[in-house]
């Protein structure tokens, strides 16, 4: 190197890459490493609300669920009152036979199902509510069948007539005793009200076998029954009784003693339509012929 000439500075290095840089790439690399870890400690904090508001949810219910269970077991909410609606079929004394609530029970340990499926196993009860009233009244609801029918069943060698209630939906609801028996005194007189009100299906086939709480299978009577739910104008107000030798047959006879041989429940308000018809044209008429709704006959006396 000649001397008094100074020497040379190093060239730059390319692209900018001095000693200790990172490159385009790298920085950017960097960049969304950086984004990443960001958004993952967001989240991750995020979720560490809700799942503390979980715990505090599940450890109140826990708690709520130990204190039900303390209450139940003490004297608190003790039933004092146990009030009784709609058992119009039942005596008191038949009520308190299917309810039975321990000694010492409370609103909140109560068997509610059990004293609803006791009730059920009576013919007259077709559902039930129960609800509580804080703080010492339980209510029970019961809701009846009504009385469809009465049935003269023929019964044994003999064909002694028994009389036997028959509800709206065809379940048989009991054998009817003599008023002045042992049994009819227990019974609840609104038993015999009814019966007083509804028609009598008569004619009955020998062999039909009514069973409380059981639905009639016989089609004679269920026939009779269909054809007396179906009745709305002033015929049915007007009908004495309903013969049930058999569906065909099925004879209703009216309070003046026109007879109508009516057949099964098929078209019964075209069929009572037609008799009424028949009936206001002519007063005097005795016998009427429905069977065959397109095809009437009737006959004067």
């Amino acid at each position: 190197m000649a001397a008094g000439v100074p020497p040379k500075e190093a060239a730059p290095a390319r692209d900018g890459a001095f000693a200790g840089s990172k490159s385009i790439k790298e920085i950017r690399a960097s960049a969304a490493r950086s984004a990443r870890t960001s958004t993952a400690q967001r989240v991750a904090k995020g979720a560490r609300v809700p799942l503390i508001v979980i715990g505090i949810i599940v450890a109140v219910i826990v708690v709520a669920v130990i204190a039900l269970a303390a209450i139940s077991n003490t004297g608190a909410f003790r039933i004092q009152n146990v009030n009784v609606e709609g058992a119009d079929h039942l005596t008191d004394e038949e009520v308190s036979a299917l309810v039975k609530i321990p000694e010492g029970s409370t609103l909140l340990n109560v068997d509610v199902e059990g004293i609803k499926a006791s009730l059920a196993r009576d013919s007259w009860v077709e559902s039930v509510d129960v609800n509580r009233v804080f703080p010492d009244t339980l209510e029970i609801d019961v809701h009846e069948r009504s009385v469809g029918a009465i049935v003269e069943v023929p019964i044994g060698t003999n064909q002694t007539i028994q009389r036997w209630a028959l509800a709206e939906d065809g379940m048989w609801l009991m054998a009817i005793p003599d008023k002045a028996s042992d049994v009819g005194q227990k019974i609840s007189d609104r038993i015999y009200a009814d019966a007083d009100e509804v028609l009598a299906i008569k004619g009955v086939p020998y062999g039909v076998e009514p069973k409380i709480g059981a639905y009639c299978t016989d089609d004679s009577v269920l026939n009779a029954l269909s054809i007396i739910n179906g009745l709305t104008t002033d015929l049915a107000d007007n009908v004495k009784a309903v013969t049930a030798t058999d569906e065909e047959s099925t004879l209703l006879t009216l309070k003046d003693n026109v007879e109508i041989a009516f057949g099964t429940a098929d078209n019964v308000r075209e069929k009572e339509r037609i008799c009424n018809q028949i009936m206001e044209e002519n007063p005097s008429v005795v016998y009427i012929n429905v069977r065959v709704p397109d095809r009437p006959t009737w006959r004067a006396a």
